[in-house]
């Protein structure tokens, strides 16, 4: 039978564990909203001791007693592509460090990256009638629920963690299809080309905070030996941050809204798509 010890010394926890480690490739976890989605979804699994991200390489390494079925339905569930690569026997003594607080604090810091450039970004895209800056907006506002759900699942219950992603997710397919039904109507009408060097200006300010609140999250795993505080330039916020420039520039050459209304369609369906993720943690 498996055994586990606790040793406690401080404000550290030390877990000297023998058990299983079951690596899975995740083919789509290209940011940390993805990292922090399957994080809410396996904590309530009382068999997982530990988790090791690495979102560059796509990877989740899990310390677990047993139940690797369970754990594999719930990473299948989120939709996000998930592959058992391996998975072997580990008599690793592995520390665990009690640093909720710490985790707290990494977690309202992005909240508020991400939360002021929603503002920043659906107030710059209503005046300069940018549809990308809006839909980008949005999926700020995506990533602000996520981190907000982490928050509650530290030390939160799994009922209310559930009520609130139900709620979260809701909202924002509603906000995504207005824009939606905006795209189209802009799509179908005579509208007034958007302000590029807003465009532009705004985009590039939204990259360097969706950078920082990457380097700030890799970096606080820095401590793992496999991870690197590095910047993953192939994120999905990154990319679609340089498509408005793209779209930007291109609607300063074509004279015409088309591009913006095309990268605000794309990232609308990006956070759609989010959205029902958020509500399988629900169920």
């Amino acid at each position: 039978m498996k055994t586990i010890r606790n040793y406690y010394l401080g404000k550290r926890i030390f877990i000297f564990v023998f058990m299983k480690e079951s690596l899975f490739e995740i083919s789509r976890m290209d940011c940390p909203s993805e990292e922090n989605l399957i994080r809410l979804k396996l904590a309530e699994n009382s068999n997982i001791k530990h988790l090791k991200f690495n979102v560059e390489n796509r990877s989740l390494l899990i310390y677990h007693t047993n139940d690797l079925e369970k754990i594999t339905k719930d990473l299948n569930s989120l939709g996000l592509g998930e592959r058992l690569m391996s998975t072997k026997n580990s008599e690793e003594n592995i520390e665990f460090e009690n640093e909720s607080k710490r985790q707290s604090r990494l977690l309202w810091t992005v909240l508020g990256i991400n939360l002021m450039f929603f503002l920043i970004e659906i107030t710059t895209g209503l005046i300069s009638k940018s549809m990308g800056l809006v839909a980008d907006s949005l999926d700020m506002l995506a990533d602000t629920f996520v981190y907000g759900l982490s928050l509650l699942a530290i030390g939160g219950t799994v009922y209310k963690k559930k009520k609130i992603a139900k709620l979260a997710g809701y909202f924002q397919i509603l906000l995504a299809i207005i824009g939606l039904a905006e795209v189209l109507r802009r799509f179908l009408g005579i509208e007034q080309v958007p302000n590029f060097k807003t465009m532009i200006i705004v985009s590039v300010f939204a990259l360097i905070a969706n950078s920082v609140c990457l380097f700030l999250l890799q970096k606080s795993k820095s401590s793992e030996a496999h991870m690197r505080a590095s910047m993953i330039f192939t994120s999905n916020d990154i990319i679609i941050n340089l498509g408005i420039i793209i779209a930007a520039i291109l609607v300063l050459w074509l004279n015409s809204n088309k591009p913006d209304l095309i990268i605000g369609l794309i990232v609308f369906t990006l956070v759609v798509q989010g959205a029902f993720r958020i509500l399988k943690l629900a169920k």
